[in-house]
């Protein structure tokens, strides 16, 4: 447990990714297994423990430590494990001689009962110092914020064998903690790990956000345009089982099979008259044949079980973007112009009213697209242009790689909206933020019973620079006219108040909210130090946007 505790700790401390990289090869080189599959595990977020949970380890600090302590340090901290780990009684005898591997942490983790679990955690604890402990609380709550990505980690062990990091993407689905198998190839102990599943993921290709000047240097002959949809990412893949039944998968962008949060795709991909296939597409809710917005999508997302109301109010439709496997046929190696061709074949055979084809869009220059980013219904996008968010690019002659791949494909939103909007409360950050308040809750002007009063309708903790960060905070503690808990209330009214300019990418109808809005992707885009608050937005003027 020591090696990984210091690995992560000089992660989070070198700021460079090639720092990172070797680190992290060092690491897989000189520790045995499976501690190193387990670490590996761990810094790709592939492990996760059903009874510990971030409750167990405040309930355990707080049996050991005064609950306002607690409380303060945590404030001043902001960041559990950290706190915890720090506040935690040392140990008389000191840490242990023989402190717990990572292996024998994880086997205990995961097999340990609920009632048994916390009395295991806090020997753990007893025998860890000061940065065994934060690693062991990190893993538990898997936030590990120490800047290298599950990507990055990979690389670093495709690094060790000398491959590619998009050889261990094409295997990793199939792998499991603590990779034994793949370790053993890297090293030429034993061959490439062969892949038995019929219905495999294939890592997703990504696209870059398009700058400004990135059109400078690009020519619209050498691109297709189709639309950005307001849904989430998929990957539909179909095999044949060894006793010839259909095995059908529904994955996330990341992996994640939630095939039981969608039955009535997977029955729809299970009918198709194809006998094995891999679709990369977006999931989307369509109704009368109208795409709904995200909002709408979220009634389906993160369910275990779905009722057959909400099969019916919200049924789930796949729009294809990518063919990337067909009969046996791997063709991500093809350029994408010829499987766009086969694409179309394939969506035009299936015959499925919940799966269409994402269509191109026509155009000769970019200053023609720029027009049809901001207004869709012009170019053709019909009924469904309030659900686009944008543009995608893709290059004609790209195959299909896994990750982010630079100059092949490009993302190029529609310009935010944006609204005048009334700092109402703030809270400290976490980690680098936890000494800042940095959270910040904002709102806008609407009629009550004693005339005008703010509503909250959004909260942003990004979109500012370091400098703003500071002005903000300091801000925050020289106009503070209440407190509740971590929470700090700002003075605010149509006399006082600071004014914040919030960009956000769309919204939708909330119950949940007192607003009865809930933004996308809310930032501050500018600190309006010269606007009274008086002047700032309304709710009316807000809910405009709804029909955007």
């Amino acid at each position: 447990m020591n090696r990984f505790a210091a690995l992560l700790d000089r992660l989070q401390r070198d700021p460079s990714r090639l720092g990172k990289l070797r680190l992290m090869r060092d690491y897989f080189r000189d520790v045995p297994d499976p501690d190193r599959g387990f670490g590996l595990a761990a810094l790709t977020g592939a492990l996760s423990f059903r009874h510990a949970k971030p409750g167990l380890i405040k309930a355990l600090i707080g049996e050991r430590v005064d609950p306002v302590l607690f409380a303060l340090s945590y404030d001043y901290v902001g960041d559990l494990s950290e706190t915890a780990a720090l506040l935690w009684p040392a140990n008389p005898g000191g840490a242990a001689e023989h402190p717990p591997t990572l292996t024998e942490v994880v086997h205990a983790l995961a097999e340990t009962g609920k009632v048994e679990l916390p009395r295991v955690l806090a020997e753990f604890l007893d025998g860890l110092d000061e940065t065994g402990r934060w690693a062991l609380l990190k893993l538990i709550t898997g936030a590990m914020r120490i800047g290298a990505s599950a990507r990055l980690a990979k690389q670093a062990v495709a690094e060790l064998g000398g491959k590619g990091v998009n050889e261990i993407e094409d295997l990793w689905h199939a792998l499991k903690p603590p990779y034994l198998e793949l370790f053993a190839w890297l090293e030429g102990r034993k061959p490439r790990p062969l892949i038995d599943d019929p219905a495999p993921f294939f890592a997703a290709m990504l696209a870059h956000a398009l700058e400004e000047d990135d059109l400078a240097r690009l020519s619209p002959a050498d691109f297709r345009a189709e639309w950005k949809w307001d849904g989430i990412r998929v990957q539909a893949a179909v095999g044949e089982g060894r006793n010839g039944a259909k095995i059908v998968r529904l994955f996330s962008r990341t992996g994640e099979d939630v095939s039981a949060a969608f039955p009535d795709l997977v029955e729809m991909l299970a009918a198709l008259p194809y006998r094995a296939f891999s679709l990369d597409g977006e999931l989307l809710i369509r109704r009368d044949g109208l795409v709904q917005s995200f909002g709408v999508l979220q009634q389906r997302l993160n369910r275990k079980r779905v009722s057959a109301t909400l099969l019916g109010d919200y049924p789930a439709h796949l729009r294809a973007y990518d063919l990337l496997a067909c009969d046996g046929a791997d063709l991500r190696a093809l350029p994408y112009l010829e499987r766009r061709r086969r694409l179309e074949a394939f969506v035009g055979g299936a015959g499925a009213s919940r799966l269409d084809l994402s269509p191109q869009i026509d155009f000769k220059s970019w200053d023609w697209l720029a027009a049809a980013r901001r207004d869709p219904a012009t170019a053709g996008a019909g009924v469904d242009a309030a659900a686009i968010e944008g543009v995608m690019l893709k290059r004609a002659d790209s195959i299909y790689v896994p990750g982010r791949p630079k100059g092949l494909w490009y993302k190029w939103k529609r310009d935010p909206f944006s609204i005048d909007a009334v700092l109402m409360y703030a809270q400290r950050g976490h980690g680098k933020r936890s000494s800042f308040y940095s959270d910040f809750t904002f709102g806008v002007w609407q009629a009550g019973e004693a005339g005008d009063e703010l509503v909250p309708v959004g909260k942003a903790y990004f979109g500012f620079t370091d400098a703003e960060l500071k002005q903000l905070d300091r801000y925050v503690r020289d106009n503070t006219m209440n407190r509740f808990g971590p929470v700090r209330e700002i003075e605010h009214g149509k006399d006082a108040g600071l004014v914040l300019e919030i960009a956000f990418d769309g919204l939708n109808l909330s119950s949940r909210h007192k607003s009865g809005v809930a933004m996308r992707f809310p930032r501050i885009n500018r600190i309006r130090w010269d606007k009274p608050a008086r002047e700032a937005d309304r709710l009316e003027t807000l809910e405009i946007f709804l029909k955007k």
